[in-house]
């Protein structure tokens, strides 16, 4: 519950600032302060997993890559173009993604019921993306914003699926790992932002950001997400992803004065109704490595 809180809350942090913090450099700095937070907790067990990393260096670089670097910035960057609402009702179609995902990249079994429901929860991003406005689906005019964020769940859909290729490391190993190859991914862009004279400011606004996507989105969510992983299972847990919406739809319409739409609440039934039927049944069990 705390991991889902803590994902809505930067929701609607990022729309707060997407247009006042150049993304690539808060991304680059927001991963390094986690990399030194991880250094600072999780030194034995760094020295412990040293072996074990090198060894298997280019699955933890993917992992980074995709799952800190790119899904990070690319967030940040949907989140110029639409609102914090979209943002937290689409992330409810992530497990029906994995589960696309899973199939797609290592052959997973996938049942019909399974299909049924992620073409529900597709059909759910749909009315949210869409505004429930067939002119829109017959134009592909969509939202920027939204074309970002669906692409930006697919992202984050193979990291998900791909966490099997994870060697057997400390959950804090693996998050410090991910931090430092998110930050190396995104310091290229932070360079280009600098060059063109696009600073990050010491002021309220931006240290603020990045203490709550360093310390509260980043590090304690992944680290208490991974602890309820291994208390329920990734599919008990996997159904506290619908919280994000639910408290996304509270502080955005509070904090950032949105609008709670007729098309979110439908896209919101049709992804928890496809979700439902797409990870209910005929889904492995996943292990505490599994984590988001």
């Amino acid at each position: 519950t705390f991991a889902a809180f803590a994902w809505a809350g930067n929701h609607v942090l990022a729309r707060a600032v997407a247009n006042k913090v150049p993304v690539w450099s808060l991304n680059t700095v927001r991963w390094l302060l986690v990399a030194a937070l991880m250094a600072l907790v999780a030194a034995p067990a760094l020295y412990r997993d040293w072996p074990l990393i090198r060894r298997h260096w280019p699955p933890l670089a993917f992992l980074g890559v995709l799952g800190g670097g790119l899904f990070g910035v690319l967030q940040f960057i949907g989140l110029k173009y639409t609102n914090a609402l979209n943002v937290s009702v689409m992330n409810s179609v992530a497990p029906a993604l994995i589960a696309l995902a899973s199939v797609a990249i290592f052959r997973d079994p996938l049942s019909l019921l399974q299909c049924a429901g992620i073409t529900i929860s597709l059909g759910g991003v749909l009315a949210i993306v869409s505004k429930l406005d067939l002119g829109v689906l017959g134009g592909f005019a969509f939202n920027g914003g939204d074309v970002i964020i669906v692409i930006n769940m697919g992202i984050w859909a193979i990291y998900s699926a791909c966490l099997r290729l994870r060697p057997p490391i400390a959950g804090t190993s693996f998050l410090f790992m991910l931090a430092v190859w998110a930050a190396v991914t995104t310091l290229p862009g932070a360079v280009l932002e600098i060059w063109e004279g696009d600073y990050l400011l010491a002021d309220a606004m931006t240290l603020g950001t990045l203490a709550y996507s360093s310390v509260l989105s980043s590090s304690l969510a992944y680290i208490a997400w991974g602890r309820g992983i291994e208390i329920l299972g990734v599919t008990r847990a996997g159904a506290f992803l619908h919280l994000v919406p639910l408290f996304g739809a509270g502080l955005a319409t509070t904090l950032l004065g949105e609008t709670l739409g007729v098309h979110h609440v439908v896209g919101f039934v049709l992804i928890l109704t496809g979700v439902s039927l797409a990870v209910g049944r005929g889904r492995r069990a996943a292990g505490p490595r599994d984590q988001r």
